[in-house]
């Protein structure tokens, strides 16, 4: 039986619609182009992680994929996967891509995900059913798959046995000290068929499967990258695995700050930072005018760059070196300190400009996991939608440092001019009136602005299309019932079944202050 994919197919159609660097298209069986292109994954010349061949699915000439797909025949299954077994043997160094069978509205097709090789270079022949056997190497350029010549080829050549850390086998752990349940908990988020399979394979298929353990089977070994998400304790194996808030109430020059550590997976330990920074250190302020109907809003400094910044330190920083990712926070200024800074070819006016993109990628497997959560697109945008969100929110323009030998990277966000700095006051003049609103972050506003009458978590979740039922519960539903926003509708039964969830009198207010649609029943 074929191996099940780690994503959700549905997604990897729907979501990544238009082929590209890493999603490649073919209707039918076509052993010559699709051979070079696992050729072109394999070498990952850009360090994206690879990528999918879906065979079976058509697309249009703008690349979009047509639905329904016109599917395999039953009878061309075994046929295929017999030639690719064959033609992948004459890929050099071997290699083979996994390979899964899938239904999509009732057509068959095979998904082969390949990803970044360990022994890259590849080469493959230009015709893998004729006689005479060229070898060359080929890579990806945008949606294409192309040979790679002179000076492309030479660097190619130059990466050599140079496999990213974090898709390197770690001998100082063991398969074991990967945890099932973490793994179980990422399949189900990206709604991956494997999760069903996840309680009863063993460990080692699980992982290889996942791609975070590789090596013979006489002696498997984990991956780094399994490690830093699958494992509760990463710290253990990578010191300084950790993001430090660290707010100063006097300013960065003060004698006062308050410190707190986040470890444990990558994803948790992100997620955790983020919901703490939101929840303590961000407001809005509200200023009405009294000529005009609507108010003016924005955030002292608004979650979406924050998010952006603290996801790029956990996506770009060595893990081989032991220093943790920093967030420090003033009245004035926040900022992420993580190391080493970027790449030598990036320039510091293109960074500013956001129209710097990166040749390669430090951590291409930590930025394939990042992308399935949503955490990050991954394609150099995480800089240009901070300068974009800064703006929108009216607030200063971000600064991006390093110095000469590009040891650090530091993001620096400015406060909104106008957002109120320290106590929490109303402000009343002849002009304008400023209200502060801590209580409500924009994740709370957010929910409450989809509540309708008695609704289940469920419900409450599906309507805003989020994935994670653990995440939504911190950083949604338990800051609004703590703001007195929501309440349950069992509050002595919280596990209930038949728990419901509405808004307080509070909630309504609230929406109606801020001119919402919802919670009208």
């Amino acid at each position: 039986m074929p191996d099940k994919l780690a994503i959700n197919l549905q997604d990897l159609l729907h979501q990544r619609t238009v082929e590209g660097e890493r999603i490649e298209y073919k209707a039918g069986w076509n052993p010559d182009a699709i051979i070079r292109t696992i050729c072109a994954f394999a070498n990952d010349f850009e360090n994206l992680g690879g990528g999918y061949i879906v065979i079976g699915q058509d697309c249009d000439t703008n690349g979009q994929p047509i639905f329904p797909p016109v599917g395999l025949a039953d009878n061309q299954l075994d046929k295929i996967q017999r030639e690719l077994l064959s033609y992948c043997q004459m890929i050099q160094p071997q290699y083979f891509p996994i390979l899964s069978m899938e239904i999509v509205e009732g057509r068959n097709l095979i998904v082969l995900w390949t990803p970044g090789g360990q022994n890259r270079p590849y080469k493959a022949p230009d015709s893998a059913i004729s006689k005479n056997k060229n070898l060359h190497y080929y890579i990806r350029r945008y949606n294409s798959t192309v040979e790679a010549t002179g000076e492309i080829l030479q660097e190619l050549l130059s990466l050599a046995a140079k496999v990213p850390f974090d898709d390197r086998f770690s001998q100082a752990a063991r398969v074991d000290d990967l945890s099932r349940h973490l793994m179980q908990e990422l399949l189900i988020e990206v709604n991956s068929a494997l999760a069903e399979d996840a309680t009863t394979l063993p460990l080692e298929s699980l992982g290889r499967q996942m791609n975070v353990v590789g090596g013979p089977a006489e002696s498997p070994w984990p991956k780094n990258v399994g490690l830093l998400f699958f494992n509760e304790t990463p710290d253990r194996f990578f010191p300084g695995t950790q993001i430090d808030v660290l707010w100063f109430p006097e300013g960065a020059g003060g004698d006062r700050f308050v410190e707190k550590t986040f470890k444990g997976p990558l994803s948790r330990m992100t997620r955790e930072a983020l919901d703490y920074i939101q929840r303590n250190y961000l407001h809005e302020t509200v200023m009405k005018h009294p000529h005009r109907a609507e108010a003016e809003r924005f955030w002292n400094f608004p979650f979406a760059a924050i998010e952006e910044a603290v996801v790029n330190a956990v996506y770009h920083r060595s893990y081989e070196e032991r220093e943790p990712i920093e967030v420090r926070i003033s009245h004035d200024e926040l900022v992420v300190l993580s190391f080493p800074g970027p790449d030598r070819s990036i320039r510091m006016e293109d960074l500013q400009s956001g129209r710097a993109v990166s040749r390669r990628y430090r951590n291409r497997r930590i930025g394939e996991f990042l992308k399935e959560l949503e955490l990050t697109e991954g394609r150099a945008t995480g800089i240009p939608k901070i300068l974009k969100v800064m703006a929108a929110n009216g607030s200063p323009p971000p600064l991006f440092e390093t110095d000469d030998e590009r040891t650090s990277f530091v993001i620096r966000l400015l406060r909104h001019p106008q957002a109120v700095a320290g106590e929490v006051t109303d402000q009343v003049t002849d002009q304008v009136t400023m209200e502060v609103t801590m209580e409500v972050t924009m994740e709370v506003a957010a929910l409450l602005k989809i509540m309708h009458g008695e609704m289940s978590r469920q419900a409450m979740q599906t309507a805003m299309k989020l994935k994670n039922a653990d995440h939504f519960r911190r950083a949604y539903i338990l800051p609004s019932i703590a703001a007195g926003c929501l309440e349950m509708t069992l509050p002595e039964q919280p596990n209930s079944r038949l728990q419901r969830y509405r808004l307080t009198q509070k909630g309504k207010q609230w929406l109606q202050d801020h001119g919402s649609e919802g919670g009208t029943e």
